[in-house]
């Protein structure tokens, strides 16, 4: 039986050329009400960037797919960005400055529509995986740029980075406060249930809702989010988490904790973050 509350992921990609909309039926039919939808990184749909402007193809399909979504009765929001892992691709055929510029401006795009009403947030972050030292300056700057832009707009952040720990959490939140962004907007997507720490330094946490993150987190308060980072790729069916997860997770903790904290985790902290209206 289905709550009656709403149900939000907060990182969930969905792509036509996969799963698309058959795997936002699952979500909808376990529970889930609301989705934000993350763009996938431009390689992932064939596209080559070679300059800002290749980035809007992967715009304006994600604002299509979340039009899609809404016709089926599910919320979708979008979040448009630029992976911080593409530095590592452009920089394989252009010059790091090059790569840098072309991904801020490319930020600088995503923003746009945010300031249209077509979206909720931008994506940016840092790599996830080693990279050499002038790399990891260049990808913070990028991120850093984000959270101006992000500031300009007053909207969400949504960073993919790094695994983190206090420390990686608080040289984040050191970068974006120099930028007067407010920092209930700046959300660590694929984060551990660290709730306690990111409400310390003001970041808004995505947990990504593996067995037992959400007991963990909810031990520390319901300043926090729930997500998947479902992928929607067909090399890779199910990852990270299948779209059916949190609809799921919710209703069986709900046994537990009761639906008070779940009205604030799925609708009260999306509404704030994103400055969008959860109604079922």
């Amino acid at each position: 039986m289905p709550a009656k509350i709403p149900i939000t992921d907060n990182h969930m990609h969905i792509d036509p050329r996969a799963r698309g909309i058959e795997a936002v039926k699952e979500f909808q039919k376990s529970g889930g009400t609301h989705i934000i939808l993350v763009t996938k990184p431009s390689w992932s749909l064939g596209i080559a960037v070679k300059k800002p402007e290749d980035y809007l193809a992967v715009f304006d399909e994600t604002v299509e797919i979340a039009s899609k979504i809404r016709e089926i009765g599910v919320g979708a929001f979008p979040v448009l960005g630029v992976h911080p892992a593409e530095i590592s691709k452009l920089t394989e055929y252009m010059g790091l400055s090059e790569a840098a510029e072309t991904m801020k401006k490319g930020l600088e795009l995503a923003a746009g529509y945010v300031e249209r009403g077509l979206a909720v947030g931008i994506k940016s972050g840092r790599p996830h995986y080693p990279v050499p030292a002038e790399v990891w300056e260049a990808s913070n700057e990028i991120m850093e740029h984000a959270f101006s832009l992000g500031k300009e707009q007053d909207c969400a952040v949504q960073l993919h980075t790094e695994s983190v720990g206090e420390p990686e959490l608080k040289d984040i939140a050191e970068r974006a406060k120099k930028t007067g962004i407010k920092m209930y907007r700046v959300v660590k997507h694929y984060s551990p249930p660290l709730v306690k720490t990111c409400e310390e330094l003001g970041i808004f946490p995505g947990v990504i809702s593996v067995k037992g993150a959400i007991e963990q987190a909810i031990e520390e308060g319901a300043r926090f989010m729930m997500e998947t980072d479902y992928i929607d790729d067909p090399d890779r069916p199910g990852a990270v988490l299948g779209p059916k997860t949190i609809p799921k997770r919710t209703i069986k903790l709900i046994e537990t904790y009761g639906e008070e904290p779940f009205w604030t985790i799925h609708k009260e902290n999306p509404e704030k973050v994103y400055d969008i209206e959860i109604e079922l």
